[in-house]
């Protein structure tokens, strides 16, 4: 029995939601509700989960801009980021504006998560790393049994997360990157907030922002 995982894409800004269950209990959790509810909804009914939480990695409107509702009428709890992003909520209806989504209220999540916490989605248990740099309380999720991460906006397929956004930073990201995800194995799957997913590995060796040793040309 393992952990299980479905991407749907939400918003204009095609964010990867990952609908993450239990395959023993069908218990399930969404990673990142940015947007079109309905389709959340409907995944994860044609997948017979039931969902019990919603688990933010950071607080950027497209990740984050459907978790209010989902969880009013779903009745559970929001989950995450780090108490660093709280800005980044609180700032929700100014980014709505500034990205042209319909108008997001300001929340505050059920918990807040930090460096060594886990979040259990049924049987399965997730470890959580604080990972800033993109912003400063972005958080990643790990299974070490499915041996899969779930990232959010640290690091792409070939990219890394922007820096240039209020209180991001370019060496802390890396620092991340390098200091928290790499120890973590090359057979790593990483799931990113946009795009497809890829391996730490296949980074390591590809990625020209973190690659270990870049070929000399």
């Amino acid at each position: 029995m393992s952990l299980q995982f479905e991407i749907v894409p939400v918003t204009p800004f095609q964010q990867n939601c990952s609908i993450i269950w239990c395959d023993e209990t069908k218990e399930a959790a969404m990673v990142d509700p940015g947007g079109d509810i309905h389709l959340l909804k409907e995944k994860a009914q044609q997948l017979g989960l039931t969902v019990t939480k919603l688990i933010l990695t950071h607080g950027h409107l497209d990740h984050v801009g459907g978790t209010e509702p989902l969880a009013k009428e779903l009745g559970i709890p929001v989950v995450g980021p780090h108490k660093e992003d709280a800005f980044w909520l609180q700032g929700l209806p100014r980014q709505s504006e500034m990205f042209g989504f319909p108008m997001t209220e300001a929340f505050d999540p059920d918990q807040w998560l930090e460096e060594g916490d886990t979040v259990t989605v049924g049987n399965q248990t997730l470890s959580v790393l604080h990972t800033p740099g993109h912003t400063p309380g972005h958080v990643v999720l790990y299974s070490k049994d499915a041996n899969v991460a779930f990232v959010g906006d640290v690091l792409f397929k070939g990219g890394i997360g922007r820096t240039d956004f209020p209180k991001g930073d370019y060496q802390t990201l890396i620092d991340s990157i390098k200091g928290k995800l790499w120890p973590l194995g090359n057979e790593v799957t990483f799931i990113p907030g946009h795009g497809p997913i890829s391996t730490f590995g296949s980074e390591r060796v590809s990625n020209p922002f973190v690659a270990d040793e870049m070929p000399l040309y």
